[in-house]
Order: structure tokens, then C-alpha cells, then sequence
């Protein structure tokens, strides 16, 4: 399968300097996605018969630990006992949507949360069976996966996910998996701040880009250290577009065990409600972009 089949050719042009106006609902210059990651209890764990815990995107994630680390266990636990509460109060509160992108076993794992994220009416994205790179899978074992999370977020929603992002590196066969198993787009890539089209194994996919730079992980990989930075860096983000850009979508990737501890989280309160101040700025769901993006600009 060549990179074209798959669609995964590389694009170094995009829009260029006349990218189309998205015609965003209400006029809005800029539309806003919020992303919740949902994916504690879907991670490595010895418990779960893997070798090693994960400590990916923790606050302990710079000390090496063999087996079973119990800091680690602890520190994901906290994104679904309490961080995931704090950010559905947040934005609940503010009668703001957000999109969820779900790991299956997590949610599994945590009916109540299902209920809550059903009863706010957000929209759950697929984030893999458990939390995990696909870029090693053959073509069988992905395809089994996609199916396996597929089914689990359905029974734990009760609506099938209509959009998937993988775990930062999907495979050459991902994007062509997903279309045959019906996902209406995928956010498996950085390259721009509009959607677009591409064509893989002769179809029309949907793509959604998402962003690793407006996004926490900023706080444990970066340095980003307190609530007030992360509200000037992405109010900066929202004003730089405003002033400067033709309409865009930028999207804004949160976690349960890294922005809702209580010092980082109110930098997310604060920049909600300046964003529901702003006339041109709204917040959508990710599948309500997808679908917008689809009857306003179908594909060529």
C-alpha cells in the first residue's frame, strides 16, 4: 500500500494563502474545540498484565520505575476520581460543550463518568481500545482494535463515536481502517487549523486536525507552571488568529490528571469565561466542526 492509498501523502501546501472561509455558525471568527482526553484506567498497567506501569504524562514521568509504579497508578487514578469531575463542573457550569476523546477500557472502568459526559450532551471521539500507539500493529491486529473500541464506547454511550484520534502515531493503515468501519472523520494529524479532505483507497476522508502545542501537556513537558500561563498562552493563541488570520479552528487538548488539579484548572476557568464574553469567538464540538465541514465544504 503506497502513502497515497492510505492517505498519508505528504502535503506541504495545504490552503496556502487562500484558505476557505468556513462559514462558522453565528459568524464566529474563530471556533474553539475543547478536548478532553479520557484515559486513565486505559494505560500500561502490571495489574492489567503488562510489564510495566505507564508514566506517560505524569508528574513523576522523569523517574524510571521497573514493575508495578504505584506513584503512577496513583497519579492516573486522580484524572478519574476527582480531575474528571472538576473539568465537567468547569464546563457544565458555563453551559459550554466539549469534546471527549476516549480511551474504551477507561471508560469501562467508570460508568458514572459515562453518565455524566452522556447527560452534558458532549460528543465521545474513540482514542484507541486501551491507550496505545498503533504504528507497530499489522493490518489484522489494528482492524481488530479499531472494531474492539469501537463496540465498547457505543455500549458505554450509547452512541456510536463518529470521529477517532490515536494515541500520537498511527499506522499507514489506520486512516483507511477507519473509513471502512465508518468513522465520519479522524484527528490523527498537526498540519493545519482548518479541515480538510485527502483521498485514501479511492474514498473521501474527513480530517479534523488537532494540536499538541494548545494543549496541557505543555505543564509536565515544557515547563508551563501555573494557571495564569496557560490562560495568557491560549487567550494569546485566540487573539493572535482574531487579529492577524481569515476564520480558523483551534483546538485546545485537555487531561483529567494534568489541568484539573486546582492551580492549573482555574487558568481554564478563567479563559472559558473570557471566550463567553467574545462575540467572535464560539465553542463547538468536534463532531458538530466535522459535520459543519461537511455540508459546507464537501468533498471535491
Amino acid at each position: 500500500m503506497s502513502d497515497e492509498e492510505a492517505g498519508r501523502a505528504r502535503d506541504f501546501i495545504g490552503y496556502g494563502r487562500n484558505p476557505p472561509d468556513p462559514r462558522w455558525p453565528g459568524g464566529a471568527h474563530v471556533v474553539c474545540n475543547f478536548v478532553i482526553n479520557y484515559e486513565e484506567g486505559g494505560e500500561a498497567s502490571v495489574p492489567d498484565g503488562d510489564p510495566n506501569s505507564e508514566n506517560a504524562l505524569t508528574e513523576g514521568s522523569t523517574a524510571p520505575v521497573k514493575g508495578r509504579d504505584l506513584a503512577a497508578e496513583s497519579m492516573f487514578a486522580y484524572g478519574s476520581r476527582a480531575g474528571f469531575w472538576r473539568l465537567h463542573r468547569i464546563f457544565t457550569a458555563r453551559g459550554m460543550p466539549c469534546t471527549v476523546f476516549a480511551v474504551a477500557r477507561a471508560l469501562q472502568r467508570n460508568p458514572e463518568a459515562c453518565a455524566a459526559m452522556r447527560e452534558a450532551g458532549w460528543d465521545v471521539a474513540a482514542h484507541g481500545l486501551r491507550w496505545e500507539m498503533h504504528n507497530a500493529f499489522d493490518k489484522a491486529t489494528e482492524r481488530e482494535r479499531i472494531a474492539q473500541a469501537t463496540a465498547v464506547i457505543t455500549r458505554c454511550i450509547g452512541e456510536r463515536p463518529a470521529g477517532w484520534y490515536t494515541r500520537y502515531a498511527p499506522s499507514l493503515n489506520t486512516r483507511r481502517l477507519l473509513i471502512e468501519a465508518g468513522y465520519e472523520y479522524d484527528s490523527d494529524a498537526y498540519d493545519d487549523e482548518l479541515p480538510y479532505w485527502v483521498k485514501c483507497a479511492g474514498r473521501d476522508a474527513l480530517v479534523v486536525p488537532y494540536s499538541l502545542v494548545h494543549n496541557d501537556v505543555r505543564f509536565p513537558r515544557m515547563g508551563m507552571s501555573s494557571g495564569s500561563e496557560y490562560f495568557e498562552y491560549m487567550r494569546d493563541a485566540i487573539e493572535c488568529v482574531l487579529r492577524e488570520d481569515p476564520p480558523r479552528m483551534l483546538s485546545f487538548g485537555l487531561h483529567n490528571r494534568i489541568i484539573a488539579h486546582p492551580g492549573r484548572a482555574m487558568g481554564l476557568a478563567r479563559l472559558l469565561d473570557w471566550i463567553g464574553n467574545h462575540p467572535r469567538v464560539a465553542v463547538m464540538r468536534r463532531v458538530d466542526i466535522a459535520r459543519h465541514w461537511r455540508k459546507e465544504h464537501p468533498a471535491p
